[in-house]
């Protein structure tokens, strides 16, 4: 199954109980104080935005692109009515929904990467392999579909979104199989989708991922533009974060990780030397726009894994705020994968 951000717990009889991955950990680096206003740019199941407004008497602003999140986490809403701001949109947009609250600056940013629990568990929503549902995967509920792109796209797109967005090396023969597959009847559940998958791949017996998993993967990916989306929102965080305040990643595979290490690794870097070879204008002479907070990316403990099993290939990356102005944003210099077809 795919990582997922936090996960659900239910009792006998009760309703689920959300489990927010690496909470201390990410408090911890956010250190939140009375008066402040942070920006959860990935609010769920609210499990960080809960911690934040019981950590202090601050304000948070939660954003999320899917509209569920805020109807399932009503009751959190309406306990904190005078600290705590709800927005449906893109995290991206962060900087003109502060601003649309009279907010110039913020004291943190948290961002919780990926598919939410709520969504790998609901089949309906077609995320999961796992459990029989149409072949969704849209956290906006707007646009194409999963399904869409399967029995639309060329056999060439297929293979390129499978292979730089899933890692998956077997690409080109998972490509071809969907397109003789939809050949011959449409493919519109996820079951449909991971057993073609798993007849290209043919799963080891020692193997414990399913053969499916960087296909749907890719394909998620591709139809949220979640790369894309979150350099752009690093650089909206990085644009209104204030002097000392603090922006807390938390990735689930490499490719999100990659984007955020080479975010935090360029924004922290001392300018470059001068070079007597280059005129003026060409020399980049960007200050350091963060202070790394952690060298290397915190993991979760042994005790958290055995708990919430999601949570094995969490990342945390951390970093405080300089006065120097914010860095350009370059989607490549980040390794946003680029594709041949438009995204």
């Amino acid at each position: 199954m795919m990582a997922g951000r936090g996960t659900h717990l239910a009792a006998a009889g009760g309703p689920a109980r959300h489990i927010p991955v690496m909470l201390s950990e990410v408090l911890a680096a956010l250190e939140p104080k009375d008066g402040e206003i942070i920006v959860d740019g990935t609010f769920g199941a609210g499990g960080y935005t809960e911690a934040i407004l019981k950590a202090a008497n601050c304000k948070v602003i939660a954003i999320d692109r899917d509209p569920e999140a805020f109807r399932l986490s009503r009751a959190l809403v309406e306990a904190y009515p005078e600290r705590l701001v709800t927005v449906h949109a893109r995290f991206s947009e962060m900087q003109d929904i502060a601003a649309h609250e009279a907010v110039g600056a913020v004291a943190g940013v948290v961002l919780d990467l990926g598919v939410s629990s709520m969504q790998l568990d609901e089949a309906e929503r077609g995320f999961s392999f796992m459990k029989e549902g149409p072949l969704d995967m849209r956290m906006g509920r707007q646009g194409p579909t999963a399904a869409d792109l399967v029995n639309t796209l060329s056999e060439q797109e297929l293979a390129e979104i499978i292979g730089k967005l899933g890692e998956e090396r077997r690409s080109r023969a998972i490509a071809k199989a969907i397109v003789a597959r939809r050949g011959e009847t449409p493919i519109t559940m996820t079951g449909d989708l991971a057993e073609i998958v798993a007849r290209v791949l043919r799963r080891r017996r020692d193997e414990t991922k399913h053969p499916a998993t960087r296909t749907f993967q890719a394909l998620r990916l591709y139809l949220n533009d979640e790369l894309g989306e979150l350099a752009r929102g690093l650089s909206a965080a990085e644009r209104l974060l204030k002097a000392g305040g603090r922006l807390v990643v938390v990735t689930f595979h490499s490719l999100e990780d990659r984007i955020a290490k080479r975010f935090f690794a360029s924004r922290s870097a001392p300018p470059a030397q001068p070079s007597r070879h280059l005129p003026q204008s060409e020399i980049g002479t960007f200050a350091p726009s963060f202070r790394l907070l952690n060298r290397r990316p915190l993991e979760p403990n042994q005790r958290e894994i055995a708990a919430n099993p999601r949570a094995r290939s969490a990342r945390l990356r951390a970093a405080e705020r300089t006065a120097s102005p914010a860095h350009p944003l370059d989607l490549a210099a980040l390794g946003v994968p680029r594709l041949g077809l438009c995204m």
